[in-house]
């Protein structure tokens, strides 16, 4: 019997292959991701792509953009602008130069007289303003003054408070009139009798055992509130023979007391004139 046996069955196991083990899954790439069962796994650079495209920009980024973009393009243009006119300074001849020069200069002083003017113009402006103001502040003060000798306007100051006591009935409207007109002479700037505003055209009559004053009855005592400078009108009624002697030989009583403050309240309204008109206008 030979080495080999020559049976079919042994024939047939000898022409059939050994079997195979399976061979073992092939290691995934490093940066490659495995890619689902049927799609096909996404290269490095197309993951790139894919994250850089479309682009995500906030709104602070697209502000940010724009105003570096309108700068950067200002900066371009005045650039640009600055060159050409260096360029075009240096391209210039000699007598264009000289030109240009003399012309800066013409507009430099054409300039400086315009200042000058405009200065000028506000120094007058500034000193019309001040003396109109000026103006004002007089004419409001010699309105003023007017009013108190017209007595359309109230006055206070230093001055005296002249008081006639009459139990007698002897003292007539001429022994008053002579005291408002020794007292204007002494300087009195205003005056009242009993709550009557005595002015230039005051007027006063006997009305029975009383005295009318423009018209208005007043009684005794009489109350004369005098504004003017005491150390004159007090001496002026008092002297030899004045006033107070004469009331006082009437029976009066007289008293005259200085005050640094005298209020003359009593307004008469202003009259307009019928005829007379101011010559300026």
């Amino acid at each position: 019997m030979s080495d080999h046996d020559d049976r079919p069955g042994n024939r047939l196991r000898a022409e059939l292959p050994e079997e195979v083990p399976p061979a073992a899954p092939a290691p995934v790439p490093a940066g490659r991701a495995e890619a689902p069962e049927g799609k096909r796994a996404l290269t490095g650079r197309e993951r790139l792509v894919k994250g850089l495209w479309p682009p995500r920009v906030t709104r602070a980024q697209l502000i940010v953009a724009l105003l570096l973009f309108g700068l950067g393009f200002g900066l371009a243009v005045q650039v640009a602008s600055n060159s050409d006119n260096d360029s075009a300074l240096r391209g210039a001849r000699q007598e264009d130069l000289v030109r240009i020069l003399d012309e800066l200069d013409d507009r430099t002083q054409r300039l400086e007289d315009e200042k000058q003017g405009l200065e000028k113009q506000r120094d007058e402006l500034e000193n019309s303003s001040d003396q109109a103001e000026e103006a004002r502040k007089q004419t409001v003060e010699k309105e003023r003054q007017l009013g108190v000798l017209a007595g359309t306007v109230a006055a206070q100051g230093p001055g005296i408070t002249m008081t006639i006591e009459d139990t007698k009935g002897t003292v007539e409207a001429d022994m008053l009139l002579d005291a408002i007109q020794e007292l204007r002479a002494a300087g009195a700037e205003a005056i009242q009798v009993n709550g009557v505003r005595v002015v230039a055209g005051t007027y006063l009559t006997d009305s029975g055992k009383s005295v009318s004053v423009d018209g208005n009855k007043i009684n005794a005592p009489y109350r004369f509130k005098v504004i003017g400078k005491p150390q004159d009108l007090e001496p002026a009624l008092n002297i030899p023979g004045g006033v107070v002697q004469t009331l006082e030989k009437e029976q009066a009583t007289v008293t005259v007391e200085r005050s640094s403050k005298i209020v003359v309240d009593a307004l008469r309204a202003a009259k307009r004139p019928d005829y007379a008109r101011s010559s300026s206008q």
